[in-house]
């Protein structure tokens, strides 16, 4: 599998990151089978969060075989700095580990999320303590919405996080504004030497409205691209940007081979172009998030 550095972290990882999302809510067959199919592609960074169900758990089961193999990342949703230190010490007791790699700060979208986290004893501040007593090594950022690359350019301003995750895939590169957004993003974070890492690759749309829960296919909060030719295109699509250190697979287990057999089987550009743009009912993810 092609690999990439994480910018001045110096890691050099693989292009596909394990995202934990998908073992929040599966048995541990289900996630020994997983953890053992991305190891065996080559995948060797592994992204989770306090979040994610058992996924932490599901992880630290695998951390004395895997440990020293692997780049490990997690996340803290929490906003102020005693509840962020407080869930980064139970993350790395779920995880079995003494530290990890990257801590990054969980899901900040806008502005005013933004403000919360990097403002006085804020998260920011937890991480940034657990960083130089070396319970984390290096210190990141993400996000969901139409709005995140424009809050994470503003993140890299305020503060220099050492890596960015956000979403970016075809169809939100047709929005104007969000290009635009996007690509200031890069820039920033190729003069601050930042990882960058992006999200919901394979993401079609929304699931239809008064579809009910149990009616849909995948784990995912909105619906995934399944068909193989699809996927591929979507993956190498993403991967034609140089600046982009890795993609997290999608939070359904199940598409994992496909995301493996789309980096190792990588589409010409010009044929993802054609078959993305040609996608019926593609559209942003971030019309209407259930969360």
């Amino acid at each position: 599998m092609e690999k990439r550095r994480l910018g001045r972290v110096g890691r050099t990882n693989s292009v596909l990151v394990f995202g934990g999302a998908a073992l929040s809510e599966v048995t541990e067959e289900e996630a020994d089978r997983a953890i053992s199919l991305a190891l065996d592609a080559g995948i060797d960074h592994f992204d989770t969060a306090a979040g994610y169900g058992d996924s932490e758990l599901h992880y630290g089961r695998w951390m004395g075989e895997m440990g020293r193999r692997i780049f490990l990342s997690t996340k803290t949703g929490e906003r102020e700095g005693d509840a962020a230190r407080r869930e980064i010490e139970a993350s790395l007791e779920r995880l079995r580990v003494d530290s990890v790699d990257l801590i990054q700060l969980h899901a900040v979208g806008d502005l005013a999320d933004l403000d919360r986290a990097t403002g006085l004893d804020g998260a920011l501040h937890a991480a940034v303590a657990a960083r130089d007593e070396g319970l984390v090594r290096a210190i990141g950022i993400t996000g969901h919405g139409h709005e995140a690359p424009a809050t994470h350019l503003e993140a890299l301003r305020r503060y220099p996080f050492d890596s960015v995750l956000t979403p970016w895939n075809h169809v939100l590169g047709r929005d104007e504004a969000y290009r635009r957004d996007f690509e200031a993003l890069v820039e920033e974070v190729r003069r601050q030497d930042a990882g960058l890492l992006t999200i919901k690759t394979v993401s079609r749309r929304n699931w239809p409205e008064g579809d009910p829960l149990g009616e849909q296919r995948y784990a995912t909060w909105y619906e995934p691209f399944d068909e193989r030719e699809k996927v591929r295109a979507a993956v190498a699509w993403a991967l034609s940007y140089a600046e982009i250190t890795g993609l997290p697979t999608v939070g359904d287990a199940r598409l994992l081979p496909l995301m493996i057999e789309a980096e190792r089987e990588r589409m010409p550009l010009e044929e993802a172009e054609e078959v993305l743009s040609g996608a019926a009912g593609y559209s942003s993810p971030f019309i209407s998030v259930p969360f």
